[in-house]
């Protein structure tokens, strides 16, 4: 019987690594070609890996919360069937994971021999707990350092840039005694303590609860939030609406939503300003070429993900409906592929679904703005005409405009939304769809 090594699959092109979150399949089970053996999770979507032949598992090699880089073997499957060669790796990939495995091996070897892990609930990785032994960092240290990993986790360039910075600030009590020491950095507040009591119910964050929390923390710390707000007038969107959705639900077989004319609207502003569709890295601004649009999805259990509608100013109106119900099923059933919540440019949240005028956003990091779109009210207003104003019952709603004051000045920001609020008040009532 030849032995089948099931590997990580690719996921997309930018996702590198997943977590193991549970084991479907023991050994000594027997399994069916395309049979799900295990569950995993990237950053923010959860999926199964199905085996390509049938077999018998023979050899589990991670645990659970495990963090498995793709192309790594996970699993020893015994077959009959015959191996084919498209399951190993290319010779460079080979040779890639062999020398991750070696220095995981190594680290393995020498981690934990001078530092004192078990009262961290913090994960480290084995190289890092080799590189902090090697440095001589306290546990306290590694406590201290901010992780750029999923979850929050120190990765290895984290603490070498930590091992870096922490020399430079050395260096001049080593080559200038007489010149007075620098004050110590303040100590990072710690938590409020909080206090339980005895009828209190105490609950764990759910996985995506912790990567949300992070994240979340995170972009705040890395962007200055600003906030732009303007009024929109959406009566013409909301009466073509009401008239074209009974004859394109009889012909496409689903709903049409305002979130696609707003997405249209958002895509139209971007390629007017190009400078929003950016990301910054350190000193230098990423220009990104393609217009991914983020769209915010509420999950059934309260927490939100973001999957992402790629190139959506080459979209018509009909393919960005489609896409936006097909993304927003899949994601409520938590049907996503990992890929489909990566890459996006700017992002946009429908704070109006849960009856809010007004939102604040976070950035979605890299992002640097998000724009929140508020719930549609009917109410009396201004309506200017060439035979005079007058007192008018009209549908509108408010734009809030969430940009990072770094690389986006007010200027920009405010011109911004303005555009996304012209484009939809220009909204022709008689367009055929």
């Amino acid at each position: 019987m030849a032995k089948f090594e099931l590997k990580l699959p690719q996921m997309g092109e930018s996702v590198a690594e997943a977590t193991i979150t549970n084991w479907l399949k023991e050994v000594g089970d027997t399994i069916e070609e395309d049979e799900a053996v295990l569950e995993i999770a990237t950053d923010k979507v959860d999926s199964e890996v199905p085996s390509e032949v049938e077999g018998v598992l023979k050899e589990k090699l991670f645990d659970v919360d495990d963090v498995v880089q793709v192309g790594q073997t996970i699993a020893i499957i015994e077959t009959e069937a015959e191996v084919s060669q498209d399951n190993e790796a290319p010779a460079q990939e080979a040779a890639n994971v062999a020398a991750v495995e070696e220095s995981v091996t190594q680290a393995k070897e020498t981690a934990d021999k001078s530092i004192d892990f078990s009262d961290s609930e913090r994960f480290y990785s084995p190289l890092v707990k080799n590189i902090a032994k090697e440095e001589n960092i306290s546990i306290e240290e590694l406590e201290s350092i901010e992780g750029s990993g999923k979850d929050g986790r120190v990765t290895k360039n984290d603490i070498l840039a930590y091992v870096e910075n922490r020399s430079t600030q050395k260096e001049p009590q080593k080559t200038a005694s007489a010149t007075p020491a620098k004050p110590a950095a303040a100590p990072k507040p710690a938590s409020a303590p909080v206090n339980v009591n005895a009828e209190d119910e105490v609950l764990e964050m759910s996985r995506m609860g912790k990567m949300i929390s992070h994240h979340m923390v995170n972009s705040v710390q890395t962007s200055a939030h600003v906030q732009s707000f303007i009024e929109v007038d959406v009566t013409k969107i909301w009466n073509w609406r009401n008239k074209v959705k009974k004859s394109y639900q009889e012909r496409e077989g689903e709903k049409i939503t305002f979130t696609p004319i707003f997405m249209e609207a958002v895509a139209k502003a971007i390629k007017d300003f190009p400078m929003i569709n950016i990301s910054v890295d350190g000193d230098k601004i990423i220009k990104r070429k393609n217009i991914n649009l983020g769209m915010a999805a509420a999950l059934p259990d309260g927490n939100l993900i973001v999957p992402v509608i790629r190139n959506a100013d080459q979209l018509n109106l009909v393919g960005l409906s489609k896409k936006v119900n097909d993304l927003a099923q899949r994601a409520r059933a938590g049907k996503l592929k990992p890929d489909e919540t990566q890459g996006g440019t700017y992002t946009v949240t429908n704070v109006g679904t849960f009856g809010s005028v007004l939102g604040t956003p976070i950035i979605n990091q890299p992002q640097v703005g998000i724009l929140a779109l508020g719930a549609i009210r009917k109410v009396p207003a201004v309506v200017e005409t060439p035979d005079g104003d007058f007192i008018g019952i009209r549908h509108k709603m408010f734009l809030s405009h969430s940009y990072d004051h770094r690389v986006v000045n007010g200027a920009l920001g405010g011109q911004f939304v303005q555009r996304v609020a012209q484009y939809l008040e220009a909204f022709d009532a008689d367009r055929s769809i």
